[in-house]
């Protein structure tokens, strides 16, 4: 399969598009809830279809979903959600920040052979980008042929949605339209700024969008592969899109 970053980024696109219109569009809010690598299908054009609704919710009301068991996939699950046991979509937003890092770096969502405060791909990815050693983590196979300010530019998208207080992550709305922008950007594009989670509001990034029904309105989710709720977080279910051949 090629796995080129251009590839790589239609696929974000199109999980984010997907999932935008299941918290935005759809007539009651959706929250997948399992959000992560081996849910996304790819067809023969390798376009990303979300799959496995088993445990995904109608929200009304409030916009929250709070559960007596926590549930999901270690390394993709929101540590809010893991605390509070209270869903929301930016539940979701945390778990596609991780898919993200995912196509950009090629690693698993946890491994063992990490250290031990990074056997998250979360915390890795967000300690590499504090000390600025992105290009350091990016995939070998699409290092040299992409376009590093596209993927500079995806990679702070993917840290906001990663940020540990879930009122800073942007929507899912937001972040289609955001990567959308990427895809169409030239050479000398300008990256995103990206937040530090401990700096005052008033430095936080500000998400500039243009709202516009094209964004989101074709978008592709299948049906549900199970109605089973899922038990609590698993290992056995983390492999990225494009794994790493060494790890």
């Amino acid at each position: 399969m090629m796995a080129t970053w251009d590839l790589r980024l239609r696929i974000a696109i199109d999980v984010a598009g997907s999932l935008s219109y299941l918290h935005s569009s759809a007539s009651f809010p959706i929250y997948h809830r399992d959000v992560k690598s081996t849910n996304i299908m790819l067809d023969e054009k390798y376009r990303a279809k979300v799959s496995d609704f088993g445990t995904s919710r109608s929200i009304t009301v409030d916009h929250t979903h709070l559960t007596t068991v926590v549930s999901g996939t270690a390394g993709y699950m929101d540590p809010e959600y893991f605390q509070s046991s209270q869903f929301t979509d930016k539940s979701d937003v945390y778990s596609f920040g991780v898919v993200l890092v995912e196509l950009i770096t090629g690693e698993k969502p946890f491994s063992f052979l990490r250290s031990q405060e990074n056997r998250t791909l979360s915390s890795y990815f967000t300690l590499a980008m504090k000390e600025d050693k992105l290009f350091d983590i990016i995939d070998a196979r699409i290092r040299d042929g992409c376009n590093l300010n596209q993927v500079t530019a995806a990679a702070d998208i993917a840290r906001t949605c990663l940020n540990m207080k879930r009122k800073k992550r942007p929507s899912m709305r937001e972040v289609s339209m955001e990567l959308e922008k990427i895809r169409g950007s030239s050479e000398d594009m300008q990256s995103h700024e990206y937040v530090d989670e401990d700096k005052e509001d008033k430095n936080k990034r500000v998400v500039e969008v243009n709202i516009g029904e094209s964004s989101w309105t074709h978008v592709a989710v299948t049906a549900p592969a199970s109605q089973n709720s899922v038990a609590t977080s698993s290992l056995s279910d983390t492999e990225p899109l494009f794994p790493l051949q060494t790890r």
